[in-house]
């Protein structure tokens, strides 16, 4: 199925793209090492502590600024958290004076900035690129920009996709639009959006189901 040049969902979309607002979230709330956290903040993150799971980011270089607010990473990202992996060459995260907490991955050497979030019990692969991915925290949005793509698969089996120049995603509503242009992914510049049955996703599921079962 291909869509117009701009595509909006009023219900939450079968990609389950929340996967890209808690992806960046993480990123701002964990990877921003050197922003102290307020007293609610602590109080929150001591009551959740046991549940998170531990945030690993690698780069080559690490810049904070205590004035501005501001943590930058540079050169090769990899940000792993549990089952989501983010890798981009820069990381610019910052804080506004309301204490919302912003941030921008981009790329120089890489492709794409690259978004992975597994789902190990449903066999589940989410995979979200853009030339830049911006978080706002205030209005809680996430922003893939340049040959935009989100593809779920399932059993390593692609089942849906949408591309685009632009994919905005509003947690709030849990509505997404997608954008095309001359910068999109797809060869006319227009928006493309592909769902699979769901016998498919179904059957790809009972594959791996079976095959990872212990045999008797």
């Amino acid at each position: 199925m291909t869509t117009p040049d701009s595509a909006r969902l009023g219900h939450k979309p079968k990609l389950s793209l929340s996967l890209l607002r808690g992806a960046l979230a993480l990123c701002l709330s964990t990877a921003s090492l050197a922003l102290l956290p307020t007293a609610p903040a602590l109080a929150q993150a001591a009551a959740s502590a046991a549940a998170e799971p531990d945030t690993s980011v690698l780069s080559d270089t690490l810049t904070y600024d205590d004035i501005a607010k501001q943590t930058i990473y540079k050169g090769n990202i990899i940000l792993t958290r549990g089952a989501m992996t983010l890798m981009a060459d820069q990381l610019a995260i910052e804080q506004d004076a309301e204490g919302f907490q912003h941030g921008t991955a981009t790329v120089t050497e890489r492709a794409r900035v690259t978004i992975r979030q597994e789902d190990p019990a449903k066999f589940e692969l989410m995979v979200a690129e853009g030339v830049r991915a911006i978080y706002n925290g205030k209005t809680e949005e996430v922003e893939l920009i340049g040959k935009a793509v989100v593809n779920r698969y399932v059993c390593g089996k692609l089942q849906d996709s949408v591309q685009g120049q632009r994919i905005i995603y509003r947690q709030k509503d849990g509505t997404y639009q997608a954008f095309g242009g001359s910068d999109s992914a797809t060869r006319d510049g227009r928006v493309r959006s592909v769902a699979r049955p769901r016998a498919n996703a179904d059957a790809a599921l009972a594959e791996c189901q079976r095959k990872s079962s212990p045999r008797k």
